[in-house]
């Protein structure tokens, strides 16, 4: 596998020159995920920085009745590591989870803590992504607040379409906090929207 599509996102991602940029990008080994293994498991310390070039991965956690409750899903193209237990060294309370057979590439926090010190162009690419995982945690958590389920559901369709595809409904329903039969029937309606359009 090239790291191509690695190159162009930390290009997309930073100012940094052809030659630096496939510099870091040598430091990143690949990695591949057989559908339903895990990347992280709840409990364990997230140790690994993945840059998911194929396939699909769901977030999720457990709520208090022991419920499983979806907290992210992740598209090729993203970054894909448990920030807080990946930064503190404390235990992740998240799962991680291939539901795809899914392939990218790595780095352990020891390789990843070693190019922010070295290389000035990845601290700025590392903060970039940690802004853009921020601002998307901030929107989610405000729209579950000031947003009615038709209108997340028409916002994550309309963002990534790619979920229909391949997460469960009743993962999706976690994800938007609503129940399985209210997301069914927000589909056949935003369906029949769509019909008279």
């Amino acid at each position: 596998m090239d790291k191509d599509t690695l190159i162009s996102f930390i290009k997309k991602n930073s100012t940094a020159k052809s030659q630096v940029i496939e510099m870091i990008a040598a430091h990143f080994q690949e990695r591949e995920f057989v559908k339903n293994e895990f990347f992280l498991l709840e409990g364990k310390v997230s140790t690994d920085y993945l840059f998911l070039v194929e396939g699909f991965m769901r977030a999720f956690t457990h709520n208090t009745i022991g419920n499983e409750v979806t907290t992210g899903f992740y598209s090729k193209n993203r970054v894909v590591f448990e920030v807080s237990s990946f930064f503190m060294h404390t235990k992740s309370d998240e799962n991680i989870q291939a539901i795809t057979d899914c392939k990218g590439f790595c780095l352990n926090f020891e390789q990843l803590n070693r190019l922010f010190h070295a290389i000035p162009e990845f601290r700025e690419f590392g903060r970039a992504i940690l802004v853009m995982e921020f601002a998307s945690f901030k929107q989610r958590a405000l729209s579950l607040i000031n947003k009615s389920a038709e209108e997340r559901y028409e916002e994550l369709i309309n963002a990534n379409s790619e979920i229909f595809r391949y997460a469960q409904l009743k993962h999706i329903a976690s994800y938007l906090g609503i129940t399985d039969s209210s997301l069914s029937r927000i589909r056949r309606d935003f369906a029949k929207k769509r019909v008279k359009k």
